[in-house]
């Protein structure tokens, strides 16, 4: 009696960002990376918090390959966004779970340790494997910001040139980059910052509620001072009256 040997071949999943690592691995340089790092996310997160088609991340591993995510030898960038993707909590940026959508802006922050990866193997990978048309490197300790854009001819990145006071544009996300002096969660420093289409800081959402309270003290001031002008007035009215009698139609 001859036996058929079974031939089917049910293929193994990849795995997922429910069973590849949470994080890139590495712990940011310092307080002012890590705070660096939340100020960029909280702010775009606050003013994109009505929409559900963007996902912005940062610290966590981006895979773009079995292999790699099997040798889990990538960092991921300390900040990027994607458009055109569902904003939902996620452990990692899984590529191949994502329908294929890769980032489409990243910052790195510079520090010592890192800047010859940002500079070297992570741009090669964001430009050539993920084609991250924005990168963005910032030093925050010196201040120093630096934009690329990606030139689709030799999949390589093209620097571009900062407009007046070392503003750059973001075209992919209709905002802007620049650095302005600050305070964040008790740091006072010289941050980089999202800018809004007039070149005004986005806000975090300490700024926002410090904004609100200074329109409620305003308001409150020019209630009191409506309040002190009518109180003269009718003091006033009040000694015209005593001196001259009521005024006419006064009842």
């Amino acid at each position: 009696m001859a036996f058929q040997s079974d031939t089917s071949f049910v293929p193994i999943p990849p795995p997922g960002e429910d069973e590849l690592p949470y994080d890139d691995g590495e712990p940011m340089e310092s307080e002012r990376h890590r705070k660096q790092m939340d100020l960029l996310i909280e702010a775009l997160d606050l003013l994109w918090k009505e929409r559900d088609d963007v996902y912005v991340g940062g610290n966590m591993a981006v895979y773009f390959s079995e292999l790699q995510a099997k040798k889990n030898d990538f960092r991921g960038p300390d900040v990027f966004v994607v458009l055109d993707t569902v904003r939902r909590e996620r452990k990692s940026w899984v590529v191949w779970q994502e329908d294929g959508r890769t980032p489409d802006v990243v910052i790195e922050l510079l520090s010592e340790s890192t800047e010859k990866v940002d500079r070297t193997d992570k741009m090669r990978i964001y430009a050539k494997l993920l084609r991250v048309p924005e990168y963005y490197l910032f030093d925050p300790f010196t201040g120093v910001l630096e934009a690329y854009a990606l030139d689709l001819a030799t999949m390589a990145y093209a620097p571009v040139a900062p407009g007046a006071g070392g503003d750059v544009a973001s075209p992919r996300l209709h905002l802007g980059l620049g650095v302005r002096r600050g305070t964040y969660h008790g740091l006072e420093a010289d941050w980089l910052r999202w800018l809004d289409p007039e070149g005004r800081v986005v806000p975090t959402g300490e700024e926002q509620a410090r904004a609100a309270e200074e329109q409620a003290r305003a308001a409150d001031e020019r209630a009191r001072a409506a309040q002190h002008e009518a109180t003269l007035l009718a003091a006033r009215l009040a000694e015209y009256e005593q001196r001259f009698g009521k005024l006419p139609g006064g009842g």
